[in-house]
């Protein structure tokens, strides 16, 4: 295109030296007219030139002020471009308005109701998962789960929340399964042992006792024994049965009220989380969900993918039939991104600007004319012409009005 240009611009020179010379010599009269039109089109391609010029380098090397446009205030023109984008494009409306025309939640929730595009989702989702549990360090974790787990059971006192939930239990009768079932092994322990309750009255007789009156009594205790277990297991208003409710109501009251028995929880509580395995099983744990997760993750079939794809597709399908749904997301995303140009529109803009300064000045000057130089050298052809049509309207009105 510099080649036409400047092929025009040659064309329009000799076309004038000829006219020129034809006058000269006393040729027609429309030979003035040629000249003319040759003669501003020349003027029109010299001075288009001359601008074009002027916008990446100083014509013919000349020091001319306000030329070589871009190279020399290419930092002032980035900054100009960043404050321009910022201001016409970053607005909080605009993103606003553009959101809301677009409507994403609709458009979303089309794409995710193909089942194809929502394991799609659900395969990005598993890759990333993967990615971030390979990525976290063993140790680091755990630490965050003692903090977060062990240290706030040490912070707080366990008596009285026992006690609330204790007495919750009470109240409700749950624990009559739990005494049920302490009635029942109790019972069958007494029955099946018959010779370790003979073995253990006969270690407490004296020495001087008789054989035969031992196991006399021995068997006397074991049928008491029996019996009362029997009756504890049967009878669910025995006496040990309400004295064993009415002593964990009172238990449940003193784990809230006792000073005593608040301050024997807390050394229950301190001795048991500082037993070594307790930093045992916050490790096993974070090892098993670690693996848990890893595995549901990479197998396509698993519960936890297949689950996410169908909660997906369910998704799509009501951010296509509930409005109600699609204005609410609609919601948080023009909120989300009004909340994000209006406190990092500056940091948005700024990689403009930086980018620009950090580009050498000649490379981009090349870049920007290389991108529109066919249309600025368009510019030259269209000066050269309109050039010539105007020498030729003011060279003809001269002849017609002077």
């Amino acid at each position: 295109m510099k080649a036409v240009a400047t092929g025009l611009l040659l064309v329009a020179t000799v076309v004038y030296a000829v006219a020129r010379w034809r006058e000269s010599e006393g040729a027609a009269a429309w030979v003035g007219y040629v000249r003319a039109a040759a003669e501003a089109g020349m003027v029109g391609a010299l001075a288009d030139w001359f601008a074009v010029t002027a916008l990446f380098r100083r014509p013919l090397g000349l020091p001319i002020p306000h030329t070589a446009i871009i190279p020399t205030r290419k930092d002032e023109l980035g900054r100009s471009l960043g404050d321009f984008v910022g201001a016409n494009f970053l607005s909080e409306q605009v993103v606003r308005d553009k959101l809301r025309r677009v409507g994403v939640a609709r458009r979303l929730g089309a794409w995710l109701a193909r089942p194809e595009h929502a394991e799609r989702v659900t395969s990005e989702l598993a890759t990333a998962v993967r990615g971030l549990v390979t990525v976290l360090r063993d140790e680091d974790v755990q630490a965050v789960l003692e903090h977060a787990v062990v240290r706030r059971l040490v912070d707080r006192p366990w008596g009285p929340p026992l006690g609330r939930l204790l007495g919750q239990v009470v109240a409700d009768g749950t624990h009559h399964r739990l005494v049920d079932l302490l009635c029942d092994q109790a019972y069958e322990w007494v029955r099946d042992n018959h010779e370790s309750v003979l073995r253990v009255v006969s270690n407490r007789a004296p020495t001087w006792s008789p054989r035969f009156v031992d196991e006399l009594v021995g068997d006397k205790v074991y049928t008491e024994a029996l019996a009362f277990a029997w009756a504890v297991k049967t009878d669910r208003n025995h006496p040990m049965r309400q004295a064993l409710d009415k002593f964990l109501v009172e238990f449940t009251d003193n784990l809230q009220h006792d000073p005593e028995t608040m301050a024997r929880a807390e050394q229950v509580k301190q001795q048991v989380l500082e037993h070594p395995e307790v930093r045992n099983v916050v490790a096993s744990a974070w090892g098993t969900a670690k693996g848990m997760i890893l595995d549901a993750a990479e197998d396509p079939s698993s519960e936890l993918r297949r689950r996410t794809r169908d909660g997906l597709v369910s998704l799509g399908g009501r951010l296509g039939s509930d409005a109600a749904l699609r204005e609410k997301v609609d919601g948080w995303l023009e909120g989300a991104a009004a909340y994000l140009v209006t406190n990092y529109r500056a940091e948005i803009t700024t990689l403009i600007t930086d980018t620009v300064e950090r580009w050498d000045a000649a490379e981009t000057s090349q870049k920007i004319e290389l991108q529109v130089g066919r249309d600025l050298q368009f510019i030259r052809v269209n000066g050269t012409v309109v050039g010539a049509l105007a020498g030729l309207l003011i060279h003809t009105l001269s002849q017609l009005f002077l």
